[in-house]
């Protein structure tokens, strides 16, 4: 197949592109920038040149492939403080991959989040999100418009992404709260630190979406969770056994304080079921679980590391 892939460079991106290759797949890549372009050539990706904001510009890669995969995302703009106008870019591009893939039965995979399905309870695949007007849930509302694509004649699927996709190289929640316990000289958890974030390697999501594009049937929803719960207070522990440094709670009152942006869900309870994820597409995640992958070193080499 021929697959347009946004995002392609990206943390995700970078692991899926070889995944695809490998599998027989060519890969085209969306690079808004030189550093991407020669990135995805040197994989041995071919290269469009634009941004999701380049409605013209997917819809005509789109339309000149065999199935797209959109994992690009606004984060720039998102964690600035315009979540919305991320959501709302998001949803012009998915509507433009809807138009351009109409009546083709061919493959669109978005990729979501597992954000706010089902505080306190392993969510599953069948649970949906509270729709109440945050840009969190619009984004879900996003997720619900690629789904009903199906209706369309477009074969597609989400995948939930879990909150954490680690491995080496990341600078997402897990790099953040390593920077932050460095600086602090602290390692925290919220409360007694006893809710859980689902975790996978990011080598098994990359594999998932492969998966997805290959034989996920329209309209499915898949779990991108290798893991489905990894306490909060055992994160911290390790960071803190790494850091030499003292492992604390931190009140919910003073979460964002201590944590900064992180703090307004770290102490949120989301673990995540992938039963029939696994079931229907086969997917076995083979990679180190989040605990391991910390105790591997990587994440605490150095400051910039970490940052």
């Amino acid at each position: 197949m021929r697959i347009f892939v946004t995002g392609a460079s990206g943390w995700i991106g970078s692991a899926l592109v070889p995944e695809l290759i490998d599998a027989g797949h060519q890969v085209v890549g969306l690079a808004r920038s030189d550093a991407s372009a020669a990135a995805l050539t040197t994989a041995g990706a071919e290269v469009v040149r634009g941004s999701i904001d380049d409605l013209g510009v997917l819809r005509d890669a789109a339309a000149a492939s065999d199935g797209v995969i959109h994992l690009a995302f606004k984060h720039d703009i998102a964690f600035s403080g315009d979540f919305q106008g991320a959501v709302e870019a998001d949803r012009r591009a998915v509507d433009t991959f809807g138009d351009a893939l109409a009546g083709t039965d061919r493959p669109f995979v978005l990729a979501s989040g597992v954000v706010g399905l089902k505080p306190g309870h392993p969510a599953t695949e069948r649970d949906t999100p509270a729709v109440d007007g945050s840009p969190v849930s619009m984004r879900s509302t996003t997720a619900e418009a690629a789904l009903a694509l199906a209706s369309r004649g477009v074969r597609s699927s989400v995948v939930r992404l879990s909150p954490t996709c680690h491995g080496e190289g990341d600078h997402g929640f897990m790099a953040t709260l390593v920077s932050i316990a460095r600086a602090k000289g602290v390692s925290g958890y919220i409360g007694d630190g006893t809710n859980r974030w689902s975790a996978a390697h990011r080598l098994d999501a990359a594999r998932l979406f492969r998966l997805a594009v290959e034989k996920a049937p329209a309209g499915s929803v898949l779990h991108g969770a290798a893991e489905e719960g990894v306490a909060i207070r055992d994160i911290a522990e390790v960071i803190g056994r790494h850091l030499d440094v003292p492992v604390a709670s931190v009140s919910p009152e003073a979460a964002v304080d201590h944590f900064a942006w992180l703090g307004s869900f770290l102490g949120v309870d989301a673990p995540v079921s992938s039963t029939l994820t696994r079931e229907l597409l086969d997917w076995k995640p083979t990679h180190p679980g989040l605990l391991e992958d910390l105790d591997k070193g990587h994440y605490f080499h150095s400051p910039a590391a970490a940052a």
